[in-house]
């Protein structure tokens, strides 16, 4: 039976709208507007990130909410010195092409969100936990997708910013030595949504064809129907 004629499917407006909020979604760095975000709107955000989910039901993530500049301006302090030790990582033409790039947008945003996760949350042994450690990790992962997509469902832009040290994101926001950090997120109203991600458009990376992710049956799976309707 086709998905769409199942009692619990969504209708196309509603499914369309679901794959709409999934492929519009980018990483913003340079698009961020001054505007405030309502306290409604984050909240919305924050609670569809809160049900992400979770092995074992632990829900292990915290929230930070960062809306003071001074705050913000440490922490783009600490992606300053992080981004230049990351472009000596790069020679030639690359490291050229990394330092044409926006990679953040600690100060244009008008807040961030740190998402951490609490790995002792709820005891030493967790439901789904037991064979594969990692899994509290992956669940406060899930929480930043479940943001980051309402996200774009709400007209609010979401960024990632990986290149900093932990230790100063850990130092700026009096984070425990005992909770992992997992995410610094730049938020905030955007002028635009581009079409495309800014690495693809700006010629960093090419997206890879679907096809060629694709495996049936094993890592060394052969042709199969599948592949027919992978774009």
């Amino acid at each position: 039976m086709d998905a769409a004629c199942r009692a619990d499917a969504f209708d196309s407006a509603e499914r369309n709208a679901v794959y709409r909020a999934i492929f519009e979604r980018r990483d913003i760095r340079a698009q961020f507007l001054p505007d405030a975000v309502p306290d409604a709107v984050l909240a919305r955000l924050l609670r569809a990130a809160h049900h992400a989910p979770s092995v074992g039901f632990m829900q292990p993530w915290d929230f930070i909410v960062v809306r003071d500049r001074a705050v913000r301006a440490t922490i783009h302090d600490a992606f300053t010195r992080a981004s230049e030790e990351a472009a000596g990582m790069f020679e030639g033409e690359r490291q050229t092409a990394y330092r044409s790039l926006k990679l953040e947008g600690i100060l244009e945003a008008p807040l961030g969100i740190c998402v951490t996760c609490d790995r002792s949350r709820n005891g030493p042994v967790v439901l789904g936990r037991t064979h594969q450690p990692d899994m509290d990790l992956y669940s406060a992962v899930c929480a930043v997708q479940n943001l980051w997509l309402a996200g774009r469902a709400e007209g609010i832009g979401i960024g990632w910013v990986s290149i900093v040290s932990m230790a100063d994101l850990r130092a700026a926001l009096g984070i425990p030595e005992n909770i992992e950090i997992i995410a610094y997120l730049c938020a905030g109203y955007v002028s635009a949504f581009p079409a495309r991600p800014d690495l693809e458009r700006k010629g960093w990376l090419p997206r890879m064809a679907l096809r060629d992710v694709v495996r049936v049956d094993g890592w060394s799976g052969g042709a199969d129907p599948l592949h027919d309707h992978l774009e």
